[in-house]
This record gives structure tokens, sequence and C-alpha cells, in this order.
């Protein structure tokens, strides 16, 4: 199982993902690794990124979930994906892509059996001041408005488990490790 721990920048993704990671021994994919320079260092100037900027990043993250699958393990991911399209093309790939560009195609569906999100909302206000606090992040707290601009919150049919971020770690924590032993005791459906 894959689960892709969601949200605009601050809050928690890595804070969460590095807690499950330990306590489970699943790796963890930070997703803010796998960014190509240019975009760290148009984050740092305080410049929001553009879905031609984003597009080749989750396309990398997409490869890591891809071979994570593939090879039957499981993963956390931490990455921001704010839009649907953003999520499928975590899933997809350049399929979504594809899919996308030409509203007569086929659409994919909206998720893959063994892959999650763990979507963390919390309110600007506090997600804002947790960022001004944080140090040694390129990611600018001016540039929070931009993420909540483009956030399109994911549906119920999307694979999703929504955490409010004013819950503590742990038990943002156990409320996935929850889910994951029900999807364990759930029967395999054919």
């Amino acid at each position: 199982m894959i689960y892709i721990i969601m949200g605009v920048s601050g809050c928690g993704k890595s804070s969460l993902g590095a807690f499950l990671s330990e306590k489970l021994g699943w790796p963890m994919h930070e997703g803010d690794n796998f960014h190509p320079q240019g975009n760290v260092e148009k984050m740092a100037r305080g410049e929001p990124l553009t879905d031609k900027d984003r597009l080749p990043w989750l396309l990398k993250l997409h490869d890591v979930i891809q071979r994570e699958r593939c090879s039957g393990s499981n993963a956390f991911v931490a990455c921001s994906a704010l839009t649907r399209l953003y999520r499928q093309v975590l899933l997809y790939g350049s399929q979504a892509l594809a899919l996308s560009s030409s509203p007569d195609q086929e659409i994919l569906p909206p998720i893959a059996p063994d892959v999650f999100f763990v979507f963390l909302h919390g309110d600007y206000d506090l997600i804002y001041q947790r960022m001004t606090s944080r140090r040694g992040h390129y990611m600018k707290a001016d540039l929070l408005r931009s993420q909540f601009d483009v956030l399109e919150p994911p549906l119920d049919e999307e694979n999703v488990l929504s955490l409010d971020i004013r819950r503590s770690i742990t038990d943002m924590a156990m409320e996935v490790e929850r889910h994951i032993i029900s999807l364990k005791s759930s029967p395999v459906i054919p």
C-alpha cells in the first residue's frame, strides 16, 4: 500500500510521514527532495510554481510510487498533490496528462486500489503561523495563499482519509494506522 500524505505547504506532511515511517518501518519519500533545482530557487525567491514547473516533479514522484507498487512494498510519499490533475499524474503518470488534454478521451478511474491519499487540512492562519515559525525551508510563507488558491480538496471517490491538522501528530498517525488495519482485515473484492 502507498499512502500519499498531501496538503498545502506547512500542514505537517513531512512530520506525519516521518513519524509513521519510523513507527511502521515503511520508507518515506519526501516530495520536496524530488523538485528540480529551478523549482527550489523559484520558491526561495517567493514565486509560486506553475503547472509547467510542477508536472515534471509530479512525474518523478509517479515513478517512485510505481517502483514501490511494482515491488509490492508499502511506502509513504509526502506531496502537496493540490489538484485532481496532480493526483491523477501521481497515479497514472503521463497517461493522465494525455487524457486531460483531450476531453473526448476515456476518463481514468479516480483511484488506484492500493494507493490512498491522506489529506491534511487546516485553517490558513494556523498554517501560515506554522510556516513563519519554521526554519531552514525554502518555501516562503508568502506563497501559502497561492497554494490555497489552487487547492482542490480530494473527493471521497479518490481514496482519501481527511485529517484536521489541529490534531496531534500521534493522534493523526493512530487514525492512519486504524485505516491500514481496516484495509488489511477487509475481504479482497475481485
